[in-house]
């Protein structure tokens, strides 16, 4: 981690001498419209790896915490498959589906959607969409799981209390289950949105970056820069920025949900 801060202080190809150039890549990483845009699209990311998954995650969890129901093991099985299938499979997978002919546009031409069908991993506009619903698909189980787990703890009685006093599902929810997810939902806050500010697998499958640079995110970009432009001094400028950015949003998470 040292020597890659090291080096995004010079111009370099990675077989040359190097050549110092100060905070000249950082200048760049944050004036080049291309670099930005990469960072840009991570923080879009977060909204389909990490709100979205955590949302559907809760809105599980108040359809099953309320009552006690048969066949909860086989609920968490089919929700967390996804985090146990490699990344790489899963991008694959999506590639397919989201192709031409594939499970995504025959579904809509089934239903009478022909003119909404489209290439969607080709699509200037829905690239990015795209993408993005392929990791709410992953993490969603992982913050079921995670919320489900969280529920156990909660006691029967204080359920049986809310319930005595008139409470609906909606009030009961918000009352009993979310103040005991708090550490929970702290913990899904973190893991997903490190996996989209550092996304890379999905990307790099399902649409290397395109079309046109729109699904560029910096995990696929330093990858780019390092072995295939040769420009490590500015990978490693770009790893850097990436790595504090993280530091940052885990420590703002950590400090909004801490206990009172």
């Amino acid at each position: 981690m040292l020597h890659t801060v090291y080096l995004s202080f010079f111009d370099w190809d990675g077989v040359t001498v190097a050549s110092w150039v100060g905070l000249g890549n950082y200048r760049q990483v944050l004036t080049d419209p291309d670099l930005r845009g990469a960072v840009l699209n991570a923080l879009t990311l977060v909204v389909f790896f990490s709100w979205l998954p955590i949302v559907l995650g809760m809105l599980m969890v108040a359809l099953l915490a309320r009552h006690q129901r048969r066949g909860m093991t086989a609920f968490r099985l089919l929700f967390f498959v996804p985090q146990v299938v490699p990344l790489v499979a899963v991008g694959v997978t999506w590639r397919w589906m989201y192709g031409s002919d594939g499970a995504v546009n025959q579904g809509l031409r089934a239903v009478g959607l022909d003119t909404v069908t489209r290439a969607w991993l080709g699509d200037v506009d829905f690239a990015l969409v795209a993408v993005g619903l392929v990791g709410t698909w992953a993490m969603s189980g992982l913050c079921m799981v995670l919320f489900l787990s969280g529920v156990q703890k909660v006691d029967p009685a204080l359920y049986e209390a809310a319930r005595i006093d008139g409470a609906g599902p909606v009030r009961e929810f918000v009352t009993v289950t979310l103040p005991a997810l708090r550490g929970e939902v702290a913990v899904a806050l973190t893991v997903t949105t490190v996996a989209a500010l550092a996304s890379f697998d999905i990307v790099y499958v399902t649409t290397d970056g395109g079309p046109a640079g729109n699904t560029m995110v910096p995990g696929l970009l330093v990858y780019r820069l390092a072995f295939t432009q040769y420009e490590v001094g500015l990978a490693a400028a770009v790893a850097t920025v990436l790595a504090l950015l993280i530091l940052a949003v885990v420590f703002t998470i950590t400090r909004l949900v801490r206990p009172e």
